[in-house]
C-alpha cells in the first residue's frame, strides 16, 4: 500500500462517521488514490475525480471566482477563490479540502449524515498537511 493510501486510511479513521476519502489531481483529472469502508463501482469512483474538478474549476465556478476578486479589489492573480466545499446529501457529508501546497489538488472525504459537520471539517482540515506532503 502507498504512503497516501496509508494516509487516507488513518485520515478516514480520524475523520468522525467517515466512510471514503479520495484524492484528487484537477489538472489532469485523476483520482491519485482512494480508500472507503465499503467497495464501490470503479464507475462511481471514477466519476469522482470529473465532478471534482467540474467543482471546482468549471467555467461557471471560474467566472464567480473571478467576480468575487473583482468586487473585493483582489488581483487576479491565477489563484483559486474556493478553497473547500461542503455537499449534503441525503445520508451523507462531502468535505471537499484544496490543497494549500498543490492547488490544483483536492482532498474528499465523506462521513455518514449523522456526523457532527463541525468537527468533520476540523478533522478533515488537519489531516491534510500529512497527506499533502506525500504528493
Amino acid at each position: 500500500m502507498s504512503d497516501i493510501d496509508n494516509a487516507l486510511q488513518k485520515a478516514i479513521q480520524s475523520i468522525p462517521e467517515c466512510v471514503a476519502g479520495g484524492y484528487v489531481d484537477l489538472e489532469s483529472g485523476m483520482l491519485i488514490s482512494v480508500k472507503t469502508v465499503d467497495s464501490h463501482p470503479g464507475e462511481v469512483l471514477d466519476m469522482l475525480a470529473a465532478a471534482t474538478a467540474e467543482m471546482f474549476q468549471g467555467p461557471n465556478v471560474v467566472a464567480i471566482e473571478k467576480m468575487f476578486k473583482k468586487a473585493r479589489g483582489v488581483e487576479d492573480d491565477g489563484s483559486h477563490y474556493f478553497q473547500e466545499m461542503i455537499v449534503n446529501s441525503d445520508n451523507l457529508i462531502h468535505v471537499f479540502l484544496r490543497a494549500k501546497s498543490s492547488p490544483e489538488q483536492v482532498a474528499c472525504f465523506v462521513c455518514r449524515r449523522s456526523a457532527n459537520m463541525g468537527m468533520a471539517l476540523t478533522k478533515a482540515r488537519k489531516v491534510m498537511p500529512e497527506i499533502e506532503a506525500l504528493v
